[in-house]
């Protein structure tokens, strides 16, 4: 049985690893999506992270195909009460609908609860800042969906830690709900955008930091040894990585997985939750053996010495 933590003040208990429902109705057909939501399942990783423009970006998709997704699953299994949902809402679906609005807040929050196939979302994000928008609306929207049980709780994604104290001290001076997590891009190859001011406001105000890309969109298993590896869906992604850094972190996760007695991927994962304000990385999972990563990753626990490297080489 995975550990829980609580995801900021909401009362909502996740496991210490969301899966990424990004690879649903992308790289992960009807089918394989069924499979590794059925295995997340039993193993324990009942929190996912979808959001309603996932995969939008493909030819002849128009958005929403991951959330449907994950609704026709849960009727037929029937196990809504046993899962976290969390989406997001504000990117582009086309026809002018975007933004953080009211309006169209309460618009894509209806169309994303028909698609789940459920009465209410447990985590509801901003899928990123839109400063044309106040945050007294969005936030004000955001309440409006708490108090009609259509939300649990609200987190931000992609926002500034100028912007989550904007939106702290709003909350609080109004007696609006605050956002309780925050969705930063955060691995052992992007340092940058969470550690400093990001790191040190969640921590002091006990925001819960679900970051994704987690494992560098797959670089950071070590199923990339070249730039001629970086080729698929995710190649042109990752072929930024492949570089000196890349490699040296790659070396120091081989080195320490060897001797600790776990994959590359898992010694990313669990470097991820020693850091202060993580509460669970968010990683997707397209096959069984990296879901078996994932639940091992919660537990490893990593020593001094793989530590010091896997810190010189990401730095």
């Amino acid at each position: 049985m995975l550990p829980l933590r609580e995801l900021g003040r909401s009362g909502i208990k996740i496991p210490p690893v969301m899966l990424g429902g990004n690879v649903f109705g992308w790289t992960a057909d009807t089918a394989a999506s069924f499979r590794v939501l059925d295995a997340a399942l039993e193993r324990g990783l009942n929190a996912i992270d979808t959001a309603d423009v996932y995969s939008r970006w493909l030819p002849g998709h128009t958005g929403g195909e991951s959330e449907a997704i994950l609704g026709v699953w849960m009727k037929e299994r029937q196990n809504r009460d046993k899962l976290i949902i969390a989406t997001k809402v504000g990117l582009d679906m086309g026809n002018g609908k975007e933004g953080l609005s009211r309006q169209r807040i309460l618009q894509a929050v209806d169309e994303s609860l028909i698609r789940l196939q459920t009465d209410y979302i447990d985590l509801y994000q901003a899928h990123r800042d839109k400063p044309v928008t106040p945050l007294e609306e969005t936030l004000d929207a955001f309440t409006g969906l708490i108090k009609a049980g259509k939300v649990r709780a609200i987190g931000a994604s992609n926002y500034t830690a100028e912007r989550m104290a904007e939106a702290a001290a709003i909350s609080k001076a109004n007696g609006l709900a605050r956002f309780e997590s925050l969705q930063p891009l955060y691995n052992l190859m992007e340092r940058k955008e969470y550690e400093g001011k990001l790191q040190d406001f969640c921590v002091a105000e006990g925001v819960g930091v679900i970051n994704y890309y987690a494992l560098a969109a797959g670089f950071l298993s070590g199923k990339y040894r070249s730039g001629e590896d970086a080729a698929g869906p995710r190649g042109d992604t990752v072929r930024k990585y492949c570089n000196a850094k890349g490699w040296a972190v790659l070396a120091a996760l081989d080195k320490h997985a060897a001797r600790l007695g776990g994959t590359p991927a898992q010694l990313a994962i669990a470097w991820v939750l020693t850091r202060p304000g993580i509460a669970a990385p968010i990683a997707s999972a397209t096959r069984l053996e990296q879901l078996d990563d994932l639940v091992k990753a919660a537990t490893l626990k990593l020593d001094a010495p793989a530590l010091a490297d896997l810190e010189a080489a990401s730095a």
